[in-house]
Parts: structure tokens; C-alpha cells; sequence
């Protein structure tokens, strides 16, 4: 299948590192289950992606060698992408060290690479494109200057062989594959950047910005000892003459030369340590300094992804793909970076540049990036799909591909508003950088609809939290107060949606006295039960997504299991029995509604939960009474609204239950609350028979889990983040 073709291409990648860390290898592929499960690849092909980044890694198949390897899994699998239309660009080594018998640093690595290049090639002789080595650069600096992956070498000489090896076994590779197919192209990768500084480190970022190219420059036979980097290699680095000139009389340049793109691409060089983290600290020998993102830093921000696409360009005039686009952020803001970078894609094309396609990165998601793979902690970033349910999640990203595939950049309401990289607040310094001598435009956002998110509630813990979170994120948000839209009268709703003209509707509103409603029924069904019920229908009629919150009080309590979300309902009190009348009523009227059920709210924005009342009261020395007869799954206010906004944003609906995942009794939450808050708990006053003093009944055990895929953290997770940001005094 042609790469070449006119327009912009579309394309994907899975995340599929094998990373060695010692003598520990984890697997992406395992992780978000890729390895084993069946399906994902007519899932990729609705996207419309034209090629894929697709992973036949070494170490998977052959990690014994190559009289014992196993090809079942890449034979099914492109034989697959082969009939649904998508051409696969194969990668042979993503981020490792070849298998445990090789290294990045054994002088026999290039030639057992190219054999194991040759077997591919001779195995799927029809294979245009291949990747023998993605982002050799990066992968020498972090496994051979920066002691983060395995051979873990700290020093320039290792640095050296570890490049030396990848891009040899890149040339070695390519060499053989021809010989099977005459035809095949390399697709060189590497993560494209800036190094930015102030003028006492100007020679840094001046040694930096040179050495980002000396992967492709070895490729394409570019360094001789004319190179700015000669003398380094020779005198700091321990390369001979002779190790270089290979590279000039073998040259192997790139049909196509991959550009990675992240936010922490471009960086940011500064003296004045005291301004940023610790974790930011390093230096080269001559100076200490931070080494920060420059989006963190600098006043203005850069111009992003099309200036180095013109450097690039300069240098090589060769074909350019933007080959992994990814950045862990909320919905809207992957949303946004992902245009950004597709019209700065199509921005240098229309100047003359040779650019064929963006690739969306990680469609599975990945696991562990923020810690560099170092270690298995779970932290996982979704990507076209969330997979943390078990089965693939469609996210929006998978939406914005089908219109960016069908040629269309959409306009929805969330681009209208700027990427977290381009607003205020974003800097560590609390002067940020000025850079006199860069004069970047500000670029425009994205999309020009600018509807609002209507939210009913606005004096709510719920409302308040809405408002707060979406103005972070920079999503157009307009908190309505009762008076300004009534939820239990059909006029009133019809006047707000003609007024604000929304894209969306939260229902934050309700009763929520649970004892009270023992006595007043009838308030607590027209609240709770016939005004969602309202919003639906008005919904329904004018096409808008609609969120509302149910509750853990819909269920009895009767089973000693988390309940999940199509478990039957069985309310024990006039509050329960409101809200699973609205959940029947709201979804018969307007099926596409996102009903989220959840559970004993906390937040560092709420002077009234339980957690803050039990943390002051204890702290005072006071008494506090909780009950260890009952219970439930707490949820951290941030999380939730945080969930809720990307679920809309994904377009999903029915029930969903958010709490963070982890179940406790009240007189439990109390004790860890205080512990993690350093509190004497000596007052805490546990007793066993609460529910039998309350006036509505309470279920025993009302913890929630989820059949979907769970965004939620867990409980220790959010009450470690509450301690920490909560005004407990």
C-alpha cells in the first residue's frame, strides 16, 4: 500500500515497548492485553487510518534465537491488517535491548538484529516499511547517559556504542530486508526537538540542538570531520575514525524520516535552581541548572511542532511523518495537542515541505510513562481507546480520527478553548523566562464553536466544583442557580437552552437530605426524580448529551459485593427510591444520557463532608462518632468531575458508577483520613448500631464497582491528594 499519496495521512501506533530494567522486562503489548486479545484490529480499521506503526519485536518472537521462534501471533496479525486495508509499518525494536543473549552495547548486536531483520522480511516478503530500531537516540541517551534502562550506563562512551550499535543494526537490517525485497523503505523515528536556555547556558542548548540530529545524520552519512560533533565523539566519547566513517560509506538514509513530538520535546535551560522542583536539577559538569519544560517556562510560547518541521526539512530534504503524537492530559486537551499538530502539519506542507502523515500515538493507551517504565505502578494513559475495562473503550481520540481521516478537523466546542501548554499558570518559575531573540505568534485555538456546558446547581458542592474544574481545563461553563433554569418546570429549561445555546447539560441539582425526605416525599420526587426527568426529554428534543448523578442508595445492601452498574435496584428510603425512578425515567426519554452513580462525596472545596468534619473535629479535641456497620465507597469531588467531563467529551451514556475504587466502613475512613492527616485519633468514638438511630434506612453495604472501564484512582490515592490540598484547620 502507497505512503506517498497526496494528501495528509492518518496514521496509528501502538505503544509496545519491551523495556529491560536490570533483568526485568515489561511488556505494553501485555499490559493493555493487545498480545491476547482478539478484535483490535478491525477496531483500528474503523478508524480509517491509512498505516499503522505495528510491532513484530524481537524479543517477542525469537528471545531464544531464531531456531526457536515463534511467528503465530505477527502471522495472524498482519494477515489481518493486510485484509482490512492498513499497511503496517513493522518495528523490530521499540525501546529495547534485543533479547537477554544481546544488548545495545554488544558489538554483535547490529549483526543479530539484521538476521533476525532478514527472517522477517523472508517471512512477510510483501512488508514495504520497517522501523529495525524506533528512536535510537533517545534510547541511547536513556539506557547509556542517563542510567534509566538497561545496559544503565551513565557516561558518554556508552552513550556512544549504545547509538552506534542501533543505527548500525538499522543499516545492517535495511541491507538484508532489501535483499528479500528491493523494495522496502525505512522509516527512521526519533523524538524531535528544542533545547532552549538562558545566555549563560547557551552553549548547552547549542551542543543539544546539534547532537538531536546525529541519529539521521549517521544514517545519511553525514558525519565526517567536517561534522560539529567530530571532536566530541572522538575526544569525550571514544569513538575512533574509523567507528564514524563507516556510517559515511555505508549511508542508509531514510525514505521517510519520523518525527516524534511530545510536550516535553522542547526544553527550557535555566541557572536559577531555586525557581523549579528538585527532581528538575542536574547540570553538565560546568554549570548546575534546571532542565524544565519550555512550556513551564517561557512567557511565550514556542511555535511548536512546524519550526522544527522546517528545520528538519532544511537539513534533509527528505519525506517527513509525524509518527507519535500523544500527550497525557485530560480529554480535551489530547484533543486539542492533536489538531494542533495536524494543522501544523498541514501548515508546512502548504509551504513545500514533503510531509505525508501525523500518527496518533498509543491507541491502546500506555502504561508507566511517567516514571519512564521504571517502575509498575499502573499510572495509564488512554489513547483511541480505554482499556482499563477489559474491553476497548472508545475515547473521543478515536472520533477526532474519523473526521481527521475523513478530512475534516472538527469544530467542536472543547477546541475552541487552549491547550494547558499555552495559558496562564502553567509556569513553575514565578517570573517566567522572556527569550528575546525567539518571537513566536501565539497561535489561534483550535475551534471557533464556543457553546457553553450549562450546569444546574450553582450553590451545590457538585455545581461549585463544576465551575472550578472547568474553567482549569478551559472549557466554557455557565453554572446556573435555580432561578435561572428550574429543572422541575419544562418552560423554564426550553428559555435557558434558547438563551445559552449549549452543547451539553450536567445535572447537578436536587434534593439531597436524605432523612429529611423520609417527610417530604413529594419535594424530594419532583427534585430528584421529575425535574431529571425534564432535562431528558428537553435533551432529547435538542440533540444535547446530558449528564445527571445518581446514587449508592438505589441498592439494599443485602450482598456483601460491590455492586455494579446492572445490578437491580431495590432503594430502602424515600431519597434511593427518587433516584432510581429518575435513572428509569431519564433514560426511557433520552437514552443517550450519561447516569453516573456515586457515593459519599469528599473534597478539599467543601467545609461540610464527612472526612473534613471528622479531620477538624478530632483535631480540636473534640469527639467524633462513626459508624463501622456501614459500608461504602467514597469518592474524591476532583476525580469525579474530572471523570465525568471526559466521559462526556468521550460521547458515552447509560449508567457508569464513579467512586474511587476501594470500599470501608465510615469509623475506617475516619481512622485513615486522620492517620494519613497525622491527627490523634484517640476521640474517634466507634459504634455499631448508627443505621438504627437514622430516620431513612441505610443499606449495610452499599459499595459501588464498575463493569466499564474505571477512571477512577483509588481511595488512598485521593486521600493522600486531599490531605494534602484541604483546609483542615
Amino acid at each position: 500500500m502507497a505512503l506517498d499519496d497526496a494528501k495528509l495521512h492518518l496514521w496509528g501506533g501502538l505503544e509496545c515497548t519491551i523495556c529491560r530494567v536490570g533483568d526485568t522486562y515489561t511488556r505494553q503489548l501485555e499490559r493493555t492485553a493487545h498480545a491476547t486479545r482478539d478484535g483490535d484490529i478491525a477496531r483500528f480499521a474503523e478508524l480509517g487510518m491509512q498505516a499503522i506503526r505495528y510491532p513484530v519485536l524481537w524479543e517477542q518472537v525469537a528471545p531464544d534465537g531464531l531456531e526457536s521462534a515463534d511467528w503465530t501471533w505477527p502471522d495472524e496479525r498482519l494477515a489481518q491488517l493486510r485484509d482490512v486495508g492498513i499497511a503496517p509499518i513493522v518495528g523490530l525494536v521499540h525501546h529495547g535491548s534485543g533479547p537477554l543473549h544481546t544488548s545495545l552495547v554488544d558489538p554483535e548486536f547490529p549483526i543479530k538484529l539484521a538476521a533476525y531483520a532478514r527472517a522477517v522480511a523472508t517471512r512477510y516478503p510483501w512488508v514495504e516499511y520497517y522501523t529495525p530500531v524506533n528512536e535510537p537516540l533517545t534510547t541511547a541517551r536513556f539506557s547509556g547517559l542517563y542510567g534509566v534502562w538497561y545496559p544503565h550506563g551513565r557516561d558518554e562512551r556508552t552513550f556512544k556504542d549504545a547509538l552506534f550499535n542501533e543505527v548500525r543494526g538499522v543499516v545492517l537490517s535495511m541491507r538484508e530486508i532489501r535483499k528479500v525485497n528491493p523494495a522496502a523503505k525505512l522509516l527512521q523515528t526519533d523524538d524531535l526537538g528544542k533545547v532552549y536556555s538562558t545566555p549563560l547556558l547557551q552553549y548547552q542548548a547549542d551542543y543539544s540542538n546539534e547532537a538531536r540530529w546525529l541519529g539521521w545524520d549517521l544514517l545519511c552519512g553525514r558525519v565526517d570531520e567536517h561534522h560539529p560533533l567530530w571532536g566530541w565523539l572522538i575526544e569525550r566519547a571514544g569513538a575512533t575514525p574509523e567507528d564514524i566513517l563507516w556510517f559515511r560509506d555505508n549511508p542508509c538514509p531514510p525514505d521517510i524520516i519520523g518525527v516524534n513530538h511530545y510536550i516535553t520535546s522542547e526544553r527550557f535551560l535555566d541557572e536559577e535552581l531555586d525557581q523549579y522542583p528538585p527532581h528538575f536539577h542536574g547540570g553538565n559538569g560546568r554549570h548546575r541548572y534546571a532542565d524544565i519544560e519550555a512550556a513551564r517556562a517561557l512567557a511565550h510560547p514556542t511555535g511548536g511542532i512546524a519550526p522544527l518541521l522546517r528545520e528538519c526539512w532544511d537539513r534533509y530534504r527528505l519525506p517527513i511523518a509525524i509518527t507519535e503524537v500523544h500527550i497525557d492530559s485530560t480529554r480535551e486537551n489530547q484533543l486539542r495537542w492533536i489538531t494542533e499538530v495536524w494543522s501544523a502539519a498541514e501548515q508546512v506542507r502548504a509551504e513545500g515541505v514533503d510531509m505525508r502523515a501525523v500518527t496518533v500515538w498509543g491507541l491502546l493507551g500506555l502504561y508507566d510513562w511517567n516514571c519512564l517504565l521504571t517502575e509498575c505502578r499502573g499510572y495509564y494513559e488512554s489513547g483511541a481507546f480505554d482499556v482499563r475495562g477489559g474491553e476497548p473503550r472508545p475515547t473521543a481520540i478515536a472520533w477526532l480520527m474519523k473526521d481527521l481521516a475523513a478530512g475534516r478537523v472538527p469544530d467542536h466546542p472543547v477546541l475552541a478553548g487552549t491547550g494547558w501548554w499555552r495559558r496562564e499558570g502553567r509556569f513553575f518559575r514565578s517570573e517566567p523566562a522572556m527569550l528575546p531573540t525567539h518571537d513566536f505568534p501565539l497561535r489561534p485555538s483550535a475551534g471557533t464553536n464556543r457553546a457553553p456546558i450549562l450546569v444546574t446547581g450553582a450553590t451545590g458542592t457538585l455545581g461549585r466544583a463544576f465551575a472550578r474544574i472547568c474553567a482549569e481545563r478551559d472549557l466554557n461553563c455557565r453554572v446556573l442557580t435555580r432561578a435561572e433554569m428550574d429543572i422541575t418546570d419544562p418552560d423554564s429549561i426550553e428559555r435557558a437552552i434558547d438563551d445559552y445555546q449549549p452543547w451539553a447539560i450536567i445535572n447537578t441539582a436536587g434534593y439531597v437530605r436524605v432523612d429529611d425526605a423520609e417527610n417530604e416525599a413529594e419535594r424530594c420526587f419532583l427534585e430528584n426524580t421529575q425535574g431529571p426527568a425534564n432535562l431528558a426529554a428537553a435533551c432529547a428534543r435538542h440533540a444535547l448529551p446530558l449528564v445527571t448523578f445518581s446514587s449508592d442508595l438505589v441498592f439494599d445492601g443485602e450482598r456483601d459485593a460491590p455492586y455494579v452498574e446492572d445490578d437491580a435496584t431495590r432503594p430502602l428510603n424515600v431519597y434511593g427510591e427518587s433516584k432510581a425512578r429518575a435513572e428509569r425515567l431519564v433514560l426511557d426519554r433520552h437514552p443517550d444520557t450519561l447516569v453516573v452513580r456515586t457515593s459519599s462525596f469528599f473534597g478539599p472545596w467543601d467545609e461540610h463532608n464527612f472526612i473534613t468534619i471528622a479531620l477538624r473535629t478530632l483535631r480540636n479535641g473534640d469527639p467524633f462518632l462513626a459508624a463501622r456497620d456501614m459500608t461504602v465507597s467514597p469518592t474524591y469531588v476532583p476525580d469525579l468531575v474530572h471523570a465525568c467531563l471526559d466521559l462526556l467529551i468521550d460521547r458515552e451514556s447509560g449508567i457508569w458508577h464513579l467512586t474511587n475504587s476501594g470500599e470501608i466502613t465510615w469509623a475506617d475512613l475516619a481512622l485513615r483520613a486522620a492517620e494519613m492527616a497525622s491527627v490523634d485519633t484517640s476521640r474517634l468514638e466507634i459504634c455499631s448500631d448508627h443505621r438504627s438511630h437514622l430516620r431513612a434506612r441505610r443499606p449495610r453495604y452499599s459499595a459501588l464497582s464498575s463493569r466499564r472501564a474505571y477512571p477512577m484512582p483509588t481511595l488512598d490515592d485521593a486521600l493522600g491528594r486531599y490531605v494534602r490540598q484541604a483546609p483542615l484547620n
